[in-house]
């Protein structure tokens, strides 16, 4: 009986690993009320003294009562707010609109903010984009229903500094970050902590090489508890890319590393394939969380 209590046990613990990470909803103070935002509003606030803006985009049939996932979208150096919406030739090394995310949330549980840089970049002097990031948060928690567990993040070079330098600073805001082709550019403030951690990078990239990105991963790797691996995994055949699933990480601090054999470009795709992979990657890893 004993056996067969100890196999049983083991049974659901694993089943239990296997499932996504489930952790009570915590409804913001905007849940229940009429929406103080509005789908493709563009909103205008200030910080230390600066105009800065946003857009928010709200899913079809937004309900009040419904706490929906936040996702923030950082723009690149160069690029803007509304490049992001608008989206660029994937074929070009331009990105998706929303970065590819809106078509994969096919039930629609995704609230979606894209932020317009300083200079069309995240230099984040001073931490003044990290404090643009809290009165975004703040001001969609109080306007809006969203889960404030579920707060994500993700850009490409630069928009993926900026969410690094999140889940450096905000850890205990922000449940998971997808970092494309990223380096520390605007800063680590703290970095301690765990944080559930994607990122990809290209090993013929010209623009921030791909050790710079298996720094960041590193940091997460160490944060998240995880196990190290033995080498840098390589690309595949092709320049295919390669996937990475640490081991041994915390409860929901999972850390995933995908190279490929590109440039800096954020709609890399696999040989014989159409579609780019990091839209696909990011919603995935995403969507783990719940």
């Amino acid at each position: 009986m004993a056996g067969l209590c100890s196999r049983l046990t083991t049974f659901l613990l694993l089943l239990l690993s296997a499932l996504p990470f489930i952790a009570a909803a915590a409804p913001s103070s905007g849940c229940g009320k009429g929406p103080t935002l509005r789908n493709g509003q563009r909103v205008t606030t200030n910080i230390n003294g600066k105009s800065r803006r946003y857009t928010v985009r709200l899913p079809d049939n937004y309900n009040q009562n419904n706490p929906y996932r936040l996702i923030f979208l950082w723009h690149p150096l160069g690029s803007s707010m509304q490049k992001i919406i608008q989206g660029e030739d994937p074929n070009r090394g331009g990105v998706l609109p929303y970065y590819g995310l809106p078509p994969l949330d096919t039930s629609k549980s995704a609230i979606y903010v894209v932020p317009d840089g300083l200079d069309a970049g995240w230099a984040n002097q001073n931490g003044e984009d990290v404090s643009f990031f809290d009165n975004i948060l703040q001001t969609v928690s109080d306007g809006l229903c969203i889960d404030t567990n579920l707060v994500f993040s993700t850009g490409f070079s630069y928009g993926g500094g900026m969410s690094f330098s999140l889940a450096c600073s905000r850890a205990n805001k922000v449940r998971a970050v997808a970092v494309i082709s990223g380096a520390q550019l605007s800063g680590c403030a703290g970095g301690n902590d765990p944080v559930a951690y994607y990122a990809q990078h290209g090993t013929s990239d010209a623009v921030l090489n791909v050790s710079l990105g298996r720094q960041l991963r590193d940091r997460f790797v160490r944060n998240n508890g995880c196990q190290p691996e033995n080498g840098q995994v390589q690309p595949g055949s092709g320049g295919r890319s390669a996937r990475v699933e640490y081991q041994g990480c915390q409860q929901g601090k999972d850390v995933v590393w995908v190279v490929h054999g590109g440039d800096h470009n954020p709609s890399q795709k696999d040989p014989g394939q159409n579609d780019p992979f990091a839209p696909r990657n990011t919603w995935e890893f995403f969507s783990r969380f719940n």
